[in-house]
């Protein structure tokens, strides 16, 4: 038997606490992929998904997010067939999205339908407290202490441990504030697509979570004379790869869930984490990167 190596891939890119009390290493999985075309129905190969879930927390992934809109609920049953009972495992979900067909996404807030989404969440996922439970997007037909308000009742009944937000402002991070406490947003962000950047700096301020959705674009810069090209081959390594550890080392607050229904593309994400950039490649793709979303 040969010795192994004590430290996980997915171990390199550190730790973040969620809520004060759930500790993971800081480059998740994001099960949006592991359904069909469309994020419509189930995927092309299951078997693989299952794989791809089950080589993820061999990697040392222990943060897993989803949605029940993701199939829809098709990405929970997997990921319960996958690593049921979860053990050392954060699995978070959404609800607030509604899904009348692929690639149709429709806001919907009311409260009596976030508790249906959450009950549902539970049972799909066989748990009885869901560790993170986010509002996927705020409706803006129902007020949002209404919305948020749910998540709090369910939070008291037990079946919600903590609540974060998807797709917000700073503005609506605040008020959600004043109902209770928020221990992670998810918003679109990467490279290239800074929108974020003012919600990244209060989370960090505040010591939130900040979950980086569609992490890996990047563009032109990964252009084969591109600044993420030339550096990738610096460090042996993918423009891909570059785009994760420049999250990475944005913000200790980060936490990137590069999503993929593929084992090879998996380790090839997770592989990202033990990629350190020094300031100036940092400050050098910043630059490029602000150029691109300007």
């Amino acid at each position: 038997m040969t010795a192994q190596s004590s430290q996980t891939p997915a171990q390199a890119s550190g730790t973040f606490t969620l809520g004060g009390d759930l500790t993971v290493n800081r480059l998740g999985f994001g099960a949006m992929r592991i359904t069909g075309k469309g994020v419509w129905g189930p995927p092309a190969d299951r078997d693989e998904a299952v794989r791809v879930l089950r080589r993820a927390v061999e990697l040392g992934v222990n943060f897993i997010d989803t949605a029940d809109s993701y199939g829809p609920y098709v990405s929970e049953e997997i990921i319960c067939e996958a690593l049921h009972p979860y053990r050392g495992l954060v699995i978070a979900t959404k609800a607030g999205l509604l899904r009348t067909g692929p690639d149709v996404w429709v806001p919907l807030g009311n409260p009596t339908y976030l508790r249906q989404e959450c009950e549902m969440s539970l049972r799909r996922l066989g748990v009885d407290t869901i560790d993170l439970f986010q509002l996927h997007r705020v409706d803006r037909n129902f007020p949002l202490e209404d919305q948020v308000g749910e998540l709090v009742k369910l939070r008291d009944e037990g079946k919600i441990r903590h609540i974060g937000l998807s797709e917000v402002d700073v503005d609506q991070l605040a008020a959600a504030q004043q109902i209770t406490p928020i221990v992670s947003v998810q918003n679109m962000y990467n490279l290239t697509a800074r929108d974020a950047e003012p919600l990244l700096d209060a989370a960090a301020e505040q010591g939130v979570g900040f979950i980086p959705w569609f992490p890996l674009a990047a563009g032109p810069l990964a252009a084969p004379d591109g600044p993420l090209q030339q550096m990738a081959a610096e460090h042996q390594a993918t423009p891909a790869q570059l785009s994760l550890a420049w999250l990475l080392k944005r913000s200790p607050v980060m936490l990137p869930i590069p999503g993929t229904s593929s084992v090879a593309h998996l380790e090839e994400n997770v592989a990202a984490a033990e990629i350190t950039l020094s300031d100036e490649e940092f400050e050098t793709l910043s630059a490029a990167g602000a150029q691109q979303s300007s």
